[in-house]
């Protein structure tokens, strides 16, 4: 199998979210280059944090027209697998891959710390890994992370199993005091229809080893590799 990490001029997690496929996961990688359209032939696609064009229109709004977005569409639509992770969530949305929008935070302030989500389905290639109700430790930090789509959207994502992680308390327990940007329905991550895109604003990349506070995030890359091992 191999990964490809998209990259854009301002991405700033590109490299953290190469050095875990590389150096964690010990599988083939490769950057992806924002003016291409060439996916080199690799088998999920990552799309990092950062702040690809300096988000001067808005988050993600310029990356949803490079060349490399169009043969994302296309591979995705073919059912490749994708993650978005903070930035990378922002722009999948703004290219039609994922339904919704992410909003300032509620607070108007950046924000970066660590967080808890809770799994809402084992049934993705993202967490087939991980049990539906288990309580995760992964970092955030953004300051355009307020998830935001109609009720009928919602209504979709709801019926359709699609909420991948919400904001929770250490316990699990989905509060108010427990979402950091004001998130409708505390969500954290999202699937597309077919199950085979991932949006979410937490960082696995920056916690896939023990060493950085937490390796619960490995758990999430763990299972995009098992579910490519077995296709």
């Amino acid at each position: 199998m191999k990964f490809g990490v998209l990259v854009f001029p301002g991405s700033n997690c590109d490299h953290d979210t190469f050095n875990v496929i590389a150096e964690v996961a010990h599988q083939p990688v490769t950057f992806l280059w924002h003016d291409s359209d060439d996916l080199q032939g690799v088998d999920a696609v990552l799309v990092p944090g950062g702040f690809a064009y300096g988000d001067y229109l808005r988050t993600g709004a310029i990356a949803r027209f490079s060349p490399v977005m169009g043969a994302v569409q296309r591979f995705a639509a073919g059912g490749g697998l994708v993650l978005g992770i903070c930035n990378g969530f922002q722009i999948l949305t703004e290219a039609g891959l994922l339904p919704g929008a992410l909003m300032r935070n509620a607070g108007l302030k950046y924000i970066c710390k660590q967080v808890h989500l809770r799994v809402e389905t084992a049934d993705s290639p993202f967490t087939n890994q991980l049990a539906k109700g288990q309580v995760l430790q992964i970092p955030i930090g953004h300051m355009e992370g307020n998830y935001f789509c109609t009720a009928d959207e919602l209504a979709r994502l709801e019926s359709e199993d699609r909420i991948a992680f919400r904001y929770a308390t250490p316990a699990g327990e989905i509060t108010p005091e427990a979402n950091p940007n004001g998130s409708l329905s505390n969500i954290a991550g999202i699937l597309n229809p077919g199950r085979n895109v991932l949006g979410m604003m937490p960082h696995p990349d920056r916690s896939s080893e023990a060493l950085l506070g937490s390796s619960d995030g490995w758990k999430i890359i763990a299972s995009m590799i098992e579910a490519l091992a077995t296709r």
